[in-house]
């Protein structure tokens, strides 16, 4: 007696629980697949936009300039959105004559609130996945136990068990193992290499904050004894 152990026939063939247990990885692995491509290409621009920006900024460009060329693009995020919340509020409160405590306080309370939608922004997708890579295997295992329950349950009703009788219900259900696997193993390499991916661009964005914290201060400073 031959048997078909062809995946689709394994699949077709499967109990309705365990085909739901495979639809339900399938389209975990799908869904994953499309963050970890997405957050790959957002963390990579993120990066380059850093980059980019804060050669521009050390290479003596002008402040106020700089600040009107990032505010009236659409758009804004990374390090232009903390530059440029931070610079707004100095040169707002620079014109009422605030303290200079005050304003240099002002704008490093400002950038830390535009810092901390950066990290939501970047952290986004990264709790799905840390779900999917956690709970895939586990779900899997589910499937393959209830298959191989179902499959030594048919036993009962047949006098003489063969391997051939067994072979097919306990393939299909290691489909279901096998699937979680597919699903959780990217899953937490991308989550793993993308959280490390977060936090050091977050600690860049934190560097270029207070730095740029340090060089307003030293501005009211200057104009405050010039004054």
């Amino acid at each position: 007696m031959q048997v078909d152990l062809s995946f689709y026939e394994l699949v077709s063939e499967a109990s309705l629980l365990v085909q739901f247990v495979m639809a339900v990885l399938l389209l975990a692995s799908v869904i994953s697949w499309t963050m970890i491509i997405s957050k790959w290409r957002i963390i990579r621009d993120a990066r380059r936009e850093a980059e980019r920006f804060e050669d521009h900024f050390w290479s003596g460009a002008d402040l106020g300039r700089l600040y009107e060329q990032a505010r009236n693009k659409k758009g804004l995020s990374g390090m232009e959105h903390i530059f440029v919340s931070g610079f707004k509020e100095y040169v707002r409160l620079h014109k009422q004559q605030v303290s200079p405590i005050s304003i240099v306080d002002t704008a490093h309370r400002s950038m830390r609130v535009a810092l901390s939608r950066e990290v939501d922004a970047l952290e986004t997708y990264l709790s799905f996945l840390a779900t999917v890579g956690s709970t895939s295997p586990y779900i899997g295992l589910f499937g393959t136990v209830w298959g191989i329950m179902n499959s030594f349950r048919a036993l009962t009703d047949m006098q003489h068990a063969t391997l051939s009788l067994v072979a097919p219900g306990i393939a299909e259900a290691l489909i279901a193992t096998a699937m979680g696997l597919f699903a959780a193993i990217p899953a937490v390499i991308a989550y793993n290499r993308y959280s490390d991916n977060v936090d050091r661009l977050v600690n860049h964005y934190d560097n270029f904050m207070e730095e740029f914290t340090a060089l307003l201060q030293r501005q009211v400073l200057s104009r405050e004894v010039t004054g």
